[in-house]
């Protein structure tokens, strides 16, 4: 049968999607310094991921479900897979000699990497959440990995130092996360927007089917655990009150996986805002920021969205430890500022009382 549609394309006929591979080789020049190291660092994470993803997809088929009977750093019991996914991200980037240390939210100190020849030449360090949201994995809703890269600012040929890695998310040379769900899609950006691949199982290959990803203009979606709500500040439950007012375009919609990579792909997406604040029992907050916040802020700017403590940009934050906490709230710009101001205003009030 014919079609005399002009645009019309066969299966056959559609130009083929632009592989990850590809992509990273045309966009080199882009990228910071443009001598080829990042991109195989790129690569690396990107090979490490399709081995999580193989053994995220055997949940259920093989014993890599439930606890592995060992608390983190964090105080957080282990899962199987959060122990397999940190191992698999640590051999990968150590075995392929292309980062000079790695941090892992798993492990309470970094790693330093040496060459095969005992040599610190690498340029980069790598922050990672190997499996955020690996509770998920029992119940098999989606789980990611968090990735932050840093060029080192101590001397090349030395070991690296915490200081490499106590650096400010602005100064982060790429960022991205891993999400695996109904598909595997990897987001990622090197200052350059931001852009997403998703895995054909069938190839073991990335394609693009994301580019240039930006906020919707308009978001209506907030995610947050409400069931912390009497632990909440004032200021972001006066915030939660307003999105469920009927007034305007609101009540906005609540909806909440308890994946950082997975909530924000959907605000991303779909236009939204991620919330979780300081509580009574956790003051500071509960997030980390080298692995997921900076990281996920990053994103959120290249993508024309916010990311906020609640009072400053999350990426000026100075780091003072490894595994430090913050407030977190990140997405659409306008509702991200309409939170600041919730919270700035209940201050104000403490302050004349």
């Amino acid at each position: 049968m014919s079609n005399e549609n002009p645009n019309f394309l066969t299966p056959n006929s559609r130009p083929a999607p632009q592989t990850l591979g590809e992509f990273l080789i045309d966009n080199q020049s882009d990228f910071p310094f443009a001598s080829g190291e990042l991109t195989r660092l790129l690569n690396s994470i990107r090979l490490a991921a399709k081995v999580v993803n193989h053994n995220v997809n055997q949940a259920g088929l093989v014993d890599i479900t439930g606890a592995a009977q060992n608390i983190n750093v964090q105080g957080e019991e282990q899962m199987k897979l959060d122990v397999f996914a940190d191992v698999t991200f640590i051999n990968t980037l150590t075995n392929r000699e292309i980062v000079c240390g790695i941090a892992s939210e798993e492990n309470e100190d970094f790693i330093v990497v040496s060459g095969s020849d005992g040599g610190h030449k690498q340029h980069y360090v790598v922050l990672i959440d190997p499996l955020d949201g690996s509770s998920n994995i029992d119940i098999n809703a989606p789980v990611g990995t968090i990735f932050s890269i840093y060029r080192r600012i101590t001397p090349q040929g030395t070991p690296c130092k915490i200081e490499d890695f106590l650096q400010p998310g602005n100064m982060q040379v790429a960022a991205g996360y891993v999400l695996y769900g109904t598909s595997t899609i990897m987001v990622f950006t090197t200052g350059n927007g931001v852009n997403g691949f998703t895995l054909n199982p069938a190839l073991g290959t990335y394609y693009l089917s994301h580019p240039n990803m930006r906020f919707p203009e308009k978001g209506n979606i907030y995610s947050i655990n409400e069931g912390k709500y009497a632990t909440f500040p004032q200021g972001v439950k006066d915030y939660l009150k307003y999105c469920q007012k009927e007034e305007g375009d609101r009540p906005y919609t609540s909806r909440y996986i308890g994946a950082l990579a997975a909530d924000f792909h959907r605000s991303l997406i779909k236009g939204g805002i991620f919330l979780y604040p300081q509580t009574s029992k956790a003051p500071t907050g509960k997030l980390r920021l080298l692995y997921e916040c900076n990281p996920i802020a990053m994103l959120a700017e290249q993508a024309g969205g916010k990311a906020s403590d609640g009072e400053q940009r999350i990426m000026e934050v100075k780091p003072t430890e490894l595994h430090q906490r913050v407030p977190f709230f990140c997405g659409n710009a306008k509702m991200v500022e309409d939170v600041e101001g919730f919270i700035a205003k209940t201050k104000k009030v403490k302050a004349k009382a």
